[in-house]
């Protein structure tokens, strides 16, 4: 099942983060930015968090499970969604140890002979 435009924009609501936060539909699912960095997945309705030290330390006990079939577990914070300023602090944490994303590279122009 794919995750609804209207589960997105609660999430980046309830998150409060404005311009910071925004996120980019891939196969009917959704990454979310913050800052440029990738910090969470919305799959199936539900909100997943980059595994990082900061939900380790404050929160532990997340249920674990992957937001896509192959995909990594990542834990499940959907409970935070009634919590935004504990869902704001997660996400800020987390992008803030996550490393900076690296540069794109320009696109060659293939050029036409004759």
């Amino acid at each position: 099942m794919a995750t609804e435009q209207g589960f997105i924009e609660y999430v980046t609501e309830q998150a409060d983060l404005g311009p910071r936060l925004t996120y980019r539909k891939m196969f009917g699912e959704y990454a979310l930015y913050l800052d440029g960095k990738v910090v969470a997945f919305a799959c199936d309705n539900s909100l997943f968090i980059k595994p990082t030290q900061a939900v380790q330390n404050d929160y532990p006990v997340f249920p674990i499970r992957p937001p896509y079939p192959g995909g990594r577990p990542h834990p499940v914070i959907d409970e935070l969604l009634d919590e935004p300023d504990r869902l704001q602090r997660l996400m800020l944490d987390t992008a803030q140890l996550l490393p900076e994303p690296k540069p794109k590279r320009p696109r060659s122009r293939k050029r036409r002979e004759s």
